[in-house]
């Protein structure tokens, strides 16, 4: 069922959701979380939507769509709410913002968030220059973000973190969970062996690749190399040096991924690069702060950047045209390549 308010007011919004629940019991009760969705783009409305859709199966939530218009528009307010077979399993109130209101999301969302319930701002695109100090930052306990979506994902790490505040994530790091998985189970396994070093190659424009580098450094406190390969390709490979021999997991396709280790079989596994609603699941999963990625994330400073000179000239070329496979201001055609 989808609802059409145009021109209207949160009072109103509320007064409709109660009355679809009286005369249907279309709308139920059990609501986790409220989610908000803030973006810029009408394009990204609905590829958010329909995340949060498939997120919400796992964690019943409300899902409030801030939307912002022209700001040079009449004040107004436009509204739509989803419930039912077209919102997945949690209601979606989609609030289109114009004029000067689209400066005042946190004053639309405030009456119409879920009484008694955790809050988490997700921004699938621009993201504000500190999120915790943004006026929705400041309702959530968890603020999701993506580097992968931004036209300079390395340079939108960077801003992570140096804006970090305990509740903040991002989506490049919860594409590596079957990274960090995998590598750790390795080393569960004989010949037990410390890690020395390590290397990690993936694109020059994967924020991804580099959170796993600096995952390595934080956790093993040893030498991490970060390397690249051609872009758009994502995490490619990475190798933890032993002693007795390298674990290495090597994915060339970005499908499957083989990891090998002294002692032990070849085994291939999927690995698969993983699709924006997956992730957002996940993130949902937890809303106290994350020490491991902010160890990680602070970490990426200490890693030895082989991409360095790479990197260099990938910004020259945005400047001056030139092509030599790629630059980091392209933006992701989809989140989800991302690692």
């Amino acid at each position: 069922m989808i609802v059409d308010l145009p021109s209207t007011t949160t009072a109103a919004v509320n007064h409709t959701l109660i009355d679809i629940r009286e005369r249907g019991g279309a709308v139920a009760l059990g609501r986790v979380l409220t989610l908000v969705i803030v973006t810029d783009d009408s394009a990204q409305v609905e590829q958010s939507i329909e995340a949060a859709n498939e997120a919400s199966k796992e964690h019943p939530c409300r899902v409030l769509v801030v939307a912002r218009g022209l700001k040079r528009a009449g004040t107004r307010l436009d509204a739509q709410i989803r419930v039912g077979g077209d919102a997945g399993a949690s209601e979606v109130l989609v609030l289109r913002l114009y004029g000067p209101l689209a400066d005042q999301g946190d004053s639309v969302v405030i009456p119409l968030l879920l009484p008694d319930c955790p809050v988490v701002a997700w921004w699938p695109g621009a993201v504000p220059a500190i999120p915790a100090q943004d006026p929705i930052g400041r309702l959530a306990q968890r603020r999701i973000t993506d580097a992968a979506a931004a036209r300079q994902p390395i340079k939108a790490l960077e801003s992570r973190r140096t804006s970090y505040a305990d509740g903040d994530t991002d989506l490049a790091w919860t594409r590596i969970t079957p990274w960090r998985a995998l590598l750790a189970a390795a080393l569960d396994l004989p010949p037990y062996a410390d890690v020395e070093a390590a290397t990690v190659t993936g694109a020059a424009d994967n924020p991804s690749a580099d959170l796993l580098a600096g995952w390595l450094r934080s956790r093993l406190d040893v030498p991490v190399r970060r390397r690249t390969s051609p872009p758009g390709g994502g995490i490619s490979s990475a190798v933890l040096e032993r002693r007795c021999g390298p674990v290495e997991l090597v994915r060339p396709d970005g499908t499957v991924g083989t990891l090998r280790q002294p002692g032990q079989p070849e085994r291939r596994m999927p690995l698969r690069r993983r699709p924006v609603r997956e992730c957002l699941a996940e993130e949902l999963r937890r809303l106290d702060p994350d020490e491991i990625y902010q160890a990680a994330l602070q970490a990426v400073t200490e890693v030895d950047n082989r991409r360095a000179g790479a990197a260099k000239g990938l910004r020259s070329q945005e400047t001056q045209g030139e092509s030599q496979g790629g630059t980091q201001g392209e933006a992701q055609g989809e989140a989800g390549d991302d690692s």
